[in-house]
């Protein structure tokens, strides 16, 4: 028990170390939409307790499930703001002060505004699919929950309360709530505990659902299709480790033509290393020159010129002759 105590501690240390800067720094700045919650539920209880404001409520704010769907949708946002006409006003005042407040701070005022309204929308659906079972299966409410007042913050309010402790890891504040929620809808039984338990339900599963989506394996991009240059590379480095290309003469080491031998750049004619000449090549790519020299079939050699860019280099071989000079 002890130490069941001590973990919600440190749970609620971490929500606390959470809202506290925020609060301090902003003081009612940091929670404007809450305030705004606070101030619209105050003022809609005091309406619908005016002969002048009673008809307004009701036909704004005021959800049945006999009611059809598309009231029940219009009415809902505002019903999360219109207190149980048989609870005390304080207890709803109380509720949304601070379980939406710590909320916004922690989930921020777009994510809470989801969450309470997902939460209450599920319980407002919930009413017409039990409505639908009938009494007597699991689920089933009697036909006569289709003409109680369904309003009141308290669906969004246990809805949060599980989504911020699910969401900074205070599983054992989000299971207690829902043990609560359980608890109260077993001994009562009525309509508002079924519809806290299944507000629960539709926070979990918004809790869960991008987890799901990021677990989804994904098939990998198929790759590009090569480029025509891509392929003559590819060509020009398969020749160059065979060795193979064009010779007209005796040549050095390695590498068969189908004129002779083809040495690496040796007195014969043509490269070995080169293996052969691309049709296209890249924008960049070294191009070849043969320059007259002694030690080719007509007693000069060959010398290979590699021009890249604004330089060049002479790469002849070591055996080339007096015959090499620079081309411009």
């Amino acid at each position: 028990m002890g130490r069941a105590v001590r973990r919600v501690g440190a749970e609620w240390a971490r929500v606390y170390g959470t809202v506290r800067g925020p609060l301090l720094g902003r003081g009612p700045r940091a929670v404007p939409m809450t305030l705004a919650a606070v101030c619209l539920t105050a003022l809609l209880y005091f309406a619908q307790h005016r002969p002048w404001g009673e008809a307004l409520v009701r036909r704004t704010g005021v959800v049945r499930a006999d009611d059809p769907l598309w009231r029940a949708l219009l009415h809902t946002p505002l019903s999360l703001c219109v207190p149980a006409p048989d609870l005390p006003v304080w207890g709803a005042l109380a509720q949304v002060l601070c379980v939406f407040g710590v909320a916004e701070i922690c989930l921020g005022r777009p994510r809470t505004l989801a969450v309470a309204y997902a939460a209450t929308l599920t319980g407002t659906l919930y009413a017409r699919l039990g409505l639908a079972l009938g009494p007597h299966r699991p689920l089933g409410l009697p036909p006569a929950d289709a003409h109680v007042v369904d309003t009141g913050p308290s669906a969004a309010v246990v809805g949060l309360a599980v989504y911020v402790g699910l969401r900074h890891g205070a599983y054992l504040t989000a299971g207690a709530v829902t043990a609560a929620m359980a608890a109260e809808a077993a001994l009562k039984d009525n309509l508002a505990g079924k519809e806290h338990l299944a507000a629960i339900a539709g926070a979990a599963l918004l809790y869960a659902a991008p987890a799901a989506l990021r677990r989804t394996p994904r098939r990998p991009p198929p790759p590009p299709p090569p480029t025509a240059a891509a392929a003559c590379g590819t060509a020009c480095r398969a020749g160059a480790e065979t060795g193979a290309g064009p010779g007209t003469g005796p040549g050095g080491v390695a590498g068969r033509g189908p004129g002779g031998r083809g040495g690496r750049v040796g007195r014969g004619g043509g490269s070995g290393r080169a293996g052969g000449v691309c049709a296209r090549t890249e924008p960049g790519a070294a191009t070849a020159a043969a320059g007259p020299g002694p030690g080719t079939a007509s007693g000069r050699g060959a010398a290979i010129w590699v021009r890249a860019g604004t330089g060049a280099r002479n790469t002849a071989g070591a055996r080339g002759g007096p015959g090499v000079r620079p081309r411009p």
